[in-house]
């Protein structure tokens, strides 16, 4: 049975432990224990096991009886909880020397201390949640906007998997069907079946290309979009990042050359996270400080996702060097309040605007989600990961090459077979175990 598939991996016997809320100071602190030594952890600790589901008033103890804490220990029982094990919740002070103390005194009484993500990962071996759905809890705690919080919490019920397992199903009807026609080649009903073919893999395809257009979307909401403000001197970088953030973060002056290092902050439009670098002006200089400004300049704008070129109004004139051909670019005609009868918003491929009195910036923001590639039609859409982006590509892949085997259905079979995987390897059917370590060695201890 292939490794990481669904229920197909014993969890290992040992019970681990760890703190499930935040290091520092608060009014709860919870430690988290799992698995089949939880009983004698829970008697160790409390004295007793507590009745399963029901919250229990308890003074918590160390090997030798002495008092730690008093709190409530919450008792699940296997399979009905997270991991699919026994679980002991002990809820106590915030205080981070009593919640030390108490998983101190959880990992004397037998269990380990737990490595990140361990506790999710018991979850997705014991089948209480697939793959993406094990990605789309830490998704929904490192969320960085409340669309994206939302997004992970559809994913973490389930809809982004629904939506792959439906491919699937209908992909595993379609390979039915072909080798169907590879057993029996010479029946009557292979003629209606290859015509059916076609037309299933057409609709299977369309499916996918809607799937990928919506995880590509809902992957701006994880990763965010890296802009960076380029220019001469003295043309407005620094009061345009001052206008989009809403506050005055940058120095502004009328003396040129005032940035003479990156300045990087966060923003959102329409729930999408946008890094926003300004940069030093770039022209020619012999002052070794705006020099140093400058190489940070480009290095900023050989990362950027975007970038935005910011010109003059009165003197549109771009830098003396050459930009970066990579990545994209859009270019911004600032101060249009300095010259007679300039008009703010969009004129085609240029935004113009001005800084200081904020017209044209609903354009601008409205050309940076079209440039990021961020569609607001007001659907759904899934919270992927770039490996989820890559086996849907992938799979988009197979299914083209198995449309140009319509002669040859061994082959057409094959790639079907081929892009059923990649679509497993989404949901965990189809895991290897550095994947696994890979992707939940990224979450916090305790979950």
């Amino acid at each position: 049975m292939p490794s990481g598939e669904i229920g197909s991996n014993p969890v290992a016997p040992d019970t681990i432990a760890a703190v499930a809320t935040p290091t520092g100071r608060g009014g709860i602190g919870i430690v988290r224990v799992s698995g089949p030594a939880v009983p004698q952890v829970a008697s160790a600790l409390i004295g007793r096991l507590p009745e399963p589901r029901f919250a229990a008033l308890c003074a918590i103890r160390d090997a030798q009886g002495e008092a730690l804490d008093q709190g409530i220990a919450l008792y699940f029982e296997a399979p009905h909880s997270y991991t699919g094990e026994a679980v002991l919740e002990l809820q106590g002070h915030g205080g981070p020397v009593v919640t030390h103390a108490v998983l101190c005194a959880a990992l004397d009484a037998g269990a380990r201390l737990a490595e990140p993500g361990e506790f999710t990962r018991r979850a997705f071996l014991n089948g209480k949640m697939d793959l993406a759905q094990a990605e789309a809890v830490a998704d929904l705690i490192d969320a960085a906007s409340r669309e994206a919080a939302r997004c992970a919490l559809r994913s973490l019920g389930g809809e982004f998997s629904a939506a792959i397992l439906d491919l699937v199903a209908q992909l595993t009807e379609l390979r039915a069907l072909t080798e169907a026609m590879l057993d029996f080649p010479e029946e009557e009903i292979d003629s209606l079946h290859r015509i059916d073919a076609q037309a299933r893999l057409a609709r299977v395809s369309a499916a996918l290309n809607e799937i990928l257009t919506k995880s590509r979307q809902g992957s701006l909401l994880r990763s965010g979009v890296h802009v960076v403000l380029a220019g001469r001197p003295n043309v407005g970088k620094s009061s345009l990042l001052n206008r989009l953030l809403g506050e005055e973060r940058a120095i502004v002056t009328p003396v040129p050359g005032t940035t003479r290092d990156a300045l990087r902050e966060s923003i959102q439009i329409e729930g999408v996270p946008i890094v926003i670098v300004d940069t030093a002006g770039l022209h020619a200089s012999r002052d070794e400080v705006e020099q140093l400004g400058m190489q940070r300049a480009r290095s900023e704008m050989a990362r950027a996702d975007l970038v935005l070129v910011v010109l003059d109004a009165g003197n549109p004139v771009a830098p003396d060097e050459p930009l970066p051909t990579t990545g994209k670019r859009i270019t911004v005609v600032n101060k249009i309040d300095l010259v007679a009868g300039a008009a703010a918003g969009k004129r085609g491929d240029v935004i113009h605007l001005s800084a200081k009195t904020g017209a044209g910036l609903d354009a601008l923001r409205a050309a940076l989600l079209e440039a990021a590639g961020w569609s607001s039609r007001g659907e759904s859409v899934f919270l992927a990961r770039e490996r989820h982006l890559r086996a849907l590509e992938l799979a988009r892949a197979h299914l083209a090459a198995a449309a140009l085997q319509d002669s040859h259905w061994e082959f057409f079979a094959e790639e079907l077979r081929l892009a059923q995987e990649a679509l497993g390897a989404i949901t965990g059917r189809v895991s290897a175990d550095d994947l696994l370590g890979e992707i939940f060695s990224r979450f916090c201890i305790g979950k």
